[in-house]
Order: structure tokens, then sequence, then C-alpha cells
């Protein structure tokens, strides 16, 4: 059996800064992208794969310390941070 995937590109707007835009032009207009389009297309899957790596490294780390942090460490440092955690956050450190 074969399983063909289809990524469905979507147009998207973003706001970026003046110098930003310049830049990404300069680079195109150079030949060193092929288009504004392809860099931020680039630029999106270099974050992804670096969050992915992130948490990969961080569950790693977590796994060789005793594991997932507790409620207790999270509210610790939550007021050490000055910060509150979204309710994501909580559910992934859950497993949920």
């Amino acid at each position: 059996m074969i399983t063909t995937v289809v990524d469905v590109a979507r147009k998207v707007t973003i706001t970026v800064n003046e110098s930003q835009s310049a830049a990404v032009r300069e680079l195109v207009t150079a030949g060193r992208s092929s288009s504004v389009a392809g860099f931020v297309r680039h630029a999106i899957a270099l974050a992804l794969d670096d969050v992915a790596d992130w948490d990969a490294d961080l569950a790693d780390a977590l796994e060789r310390t005793g594991g997932p942090l507790t409620t207790e460490e999270l509210d610790w440092a939550d007021e050490v941070l000055g910060v509150g955690r979204s309710s994501s956050l909580d559910q992934r450190n859950q497993g949920v």
C-alpha cells in the first residue's frame, strides 16, 4: 500500500520590523533566498526544529534527574520567577 501525505499550504500575514523586512528582501535580491515566502518557510522550519530539539533535551534531562517536575516544583519556580503557568504547560507536565 502506498500512502501519500499532502501538506497543504496556507497563506498567512505577518508583521515584521522594517529592518527585518529589508534584510530579507536584500537576501532575495542577492539570490541567497528564492523568495521572501521561501525565507520565512525556512525560518519557521528551523524554529520548529529548535523547539523540538529543546523539548527532547528537556525531557531527557528531566528523565535523568528524577522525571517531570512536580506541581510543587512548578509552583515554586513560578513564584521565584514571578510568572503564572498556562493550563497547557500544566497538562504537558502531567502527561495529558
